[in-house]
């Protein structure tokens, strides 16, 4: 979640100069050697010189833009954003808008409620890897009263589709639902990707009734990570383990977003249109502006104002914490 950057300045009286200048050092090296979430770093006159040390955080934002219709939106620049964090506003330093390579891992409920929708979830999928950055690293984790992942073990990403196609359908449907547990695995595993954007795509019902995280624990895991996850929720009207509202809870909490299709029939474009969102998401960064509030949780809030007014949509994560012992 953070990385240490030393960087020794040149020498003198720099003053304000110095810190303007370590600054710009940081929003370069983030451009080009991107950074996790958040970065803790600092500035500090040492005997006239300027080191850049671990003290100030680094915020990025995976933020995606639509239109009133629904459509996405390219061609922004920094300028059409504005971000606040905790009621103040920010400068944003880090700006980019390009299909990179992601790490995703499809988190597919494997219980017994979803043995009527085992077929369209499997296509679903296969339409998902499809319509993503070939260049990306996927991994599927398969759940129900346990918490697997679908490929070899040795093996922790792939981009091969006869793999991945065998990792969605490794077992069949039965059990129960461990779905914070899976959620939680998932985020500890896409952690482990070379790529700098990660996400999820969770499929469920939403009711969970054998993890053993809370899902007050699993929601303090999702605001520590940079991850989007995006929920899909399949039940039957009269599924009494439906619970949508915990995978809208969860999706909104991360910037991604929830899905709620009325029949299985609409999975596959649902997944190509998650793909697609993922490809043309925004990165945002700021180095916040402190106002003495302590460590914790920072709300953040992201608007957008496009050409000539239009009235437009932005998906990020609504905050952040951090951690204990860091810089307030």
């Amino acid at each position: 979640m953070h990385k240490t950057v030393k960087d020794n300045l040149p020498s003198g009286r720099w003053g304000s100069t110095g810190r303007l200048w370590g600054r710009l050092c940081l929003a370069l090296c983030s451009l080009f050697f991107p950074l996790p979430f958040f970065a803790f770093q600092q500035i500090t006159p040492e005997s006239g010189d300027f080191k850049i040390s671990t003290d100030v955080v680094l915020v990025l934002l995976d933020a995606s833009v639509k239109d009133a219709t629904g459509r996405y939106v390219p061609g922004l620049s920094k300028d059409n954003f504005h971000v606040n964090e905790n009621g103040s506003a920010q400068q944003i330093t880090v700006f980019a808008s390009a299909d990179v390579p992601v790490a995703v891992g499809l988190v597919m409920d494997d219980s017994s409620s979803m043995r009527p929708k085992r077929a369209e979830l499997i296509a679903a999928g296969l339409a998902f890897i499809g319509a993503s950055n070939p260049h990306d690293q996927i991994f599927v984790v398969n759940f129900n009263d346990k918490v697997r992942s679908g490929l070899p073990g040795t093996m922790p990403f792939s981009d091969d589709v006869k793999l991945l196609r065998s990792a969605l359908s490794d077992s069949p449907p039965e059990g129960r639902t461990a779905l914070y547990d899976a959620i939680a695995f998932a985020l500890r595993h896409v952690d482990s990707g070379q790529r700098d954007k990660k996400a999820l795509v969770v499929v469920s019902d939403g009711g969970d009734n054998c993890s053993k995280h809370t899902l007050a624990q699993l929601m303090r895991l999702i605001q520590e990570s940079h991850t989007t996850i995006y929920t899909v929720g399949i039940f039957d009207a009269d599924d009494e383990d439906r619970n949508p509202q915990v995978l809208k809870r969860i999706a909104n909490a991360s910037g991604g977003e929830s899905f709620l299709p009325e029949e299985a029939g609409q999975l596959v474009p649902i997944f190509e249109k998650i793909a697609k969102d993922i490809r043309t998401r925004y990165t945002i960064g700021y180095i916040p502006i402190r106002t003495g509030e302590k460590t914790g949780f920072r709300k953040i809030r992201v608007a957008v104002e496009g050409p000539d007014h239009q009235k437009l949509v932005v998906r990020t994560r609504t905050g952040y914490f951090v951690p204990s012992g860091k810089p307030k």
